[in-house]
């Protein structure tokens, strides 16, 4: 198997552009490349924003050298041309992701590694319409990638050993720890526990039994969290949460249905897709659960809650 020197991220979102500045980061020429042109746009202005932050305090190597590696364009088959490895953070549709496979499985060079950052689809609903089984899994990164450095590796039965091998030694140098899964699973290690976290919050809260505010209050203050469940919602993305959140209505979870047609009137149908749209459960860039007077103690009650905060 070919050495990887060349990245190409397919979807610039919010998890994509993040992947991306870490593989430049650690020295490798990436591609970004989006359907839409405002998205790239869009991921070209954070990538520089966050580059200028985190060098030299994360990398000893001037952003002007970082972002000089990394090139953006709508051209998928251009970008596929050099292509060592794909990163895939496409829509949470597995149909629309097994189109996005087929195509570039045709266009890619037949040593090009596929990988997809899919939350909650498994290899296996996918792997087939890559066109080279063999040579896909699931690489799932957090975010924000460069502070939450984890990534699953999770192959199908049919991917390759070299494959995995080659895959698990790219996240090490990119400065991630792999969690390698032995079997299939959907939503992996991590976010398999962050679903039930955020399934029991969600559940709370489409009942009616108590409001979002009371839900992260309750939490932030009993586990000495800067965040609650639904202040992580807003930073993963309402959307992003939609889609899983439907995938469950799918697979027969009895309240999901329900849950995912009250996120849809009240916040997708209105635009309100969380932090990166300005608002959500909360408004950014201040939301009111980071303000002092949110949790409703004095701080020298809970010292250690505030410090934490």
């Amino acid at each position: 198997m070919s050495r990887i020197e060349e990245v190409l991220v397919v979807g610039a979102g919010s998890v994509g552009r993040e992947i991306a500045l870490q593989c430049a980061m650690c020295g490798y020429r990436v591609t970004v490349c989006d359907i839409s042109r405002e998205v790239l746009h869009e991921a070209r202005a954070v990538i520089e924003m966050h580059a200028r932050t985190l060098s030299p305090a994360y990398v000893p190597e001037p952003a002007a050298a970082i972002l000089g590696r990394i090139y953006y364009t709508l051209d998928l088959e251009e970008a596929l041309a050099t292509a060592d490895i794909v990163s895939e953070s496409a829509p949470e549709d597995v149909v629309v992701k097994r189109a996005l496979f087929a195509r570039m499985g045709a266009l890619a060079p037949p040593h090009t590694i596929f990988t997809t950052n899919s939350s909650s689809l498994t290899p296996s609903m996918i792997a087939d319409a890559t066109g080279r089984p063999d040579q896909f899994l699931a690489l799932h990164f957090h975010k924000t990638v460069w502070v939450s450095n984890l990534v699953d590796v999770m192959p199908h039965p049919g991917t390759r050993p070299e494959t995995i091998e080659a895959v698990t030694a790219f996240a090490r140098s990119i400065r991630q720890t792999p969690i390698l899964m032995a079997k299939e699973r959907p939503s992996y290690v991590f976010n398999a526990m962050l679903e039930a976290y955020n399934g029991a919050a969600l559940l709370l809260w489409h009942q009616g039994f108590v409001g979002f505010e009371d839900i992260d209050r309750a939490w932030m203050i009993a586990q000495c969290m800067d965040h609650g469940p639904f202040g992580g919602m807003d930073m993963i993305g309402i959307d992003t949460l939609y889609d899983v959140v439907r995938i469950h209505a799918d697979a027969g979870y009895v309240e999901a249905p329900a849950i995912a047609e009250h996120l849809k009137t009240e916040f997708l149908d209105r635009g309100l897709l969380g932090l990166k749209s300005g608002q959500g459960f909360y408004t950014y860039p201040n939301p009111s659960y980071r303000a002092d007077s949110f949790l409703g103690i004095d701080p020298i009650v809970m010292p250690a809650a505030r410090a934490a905060r």
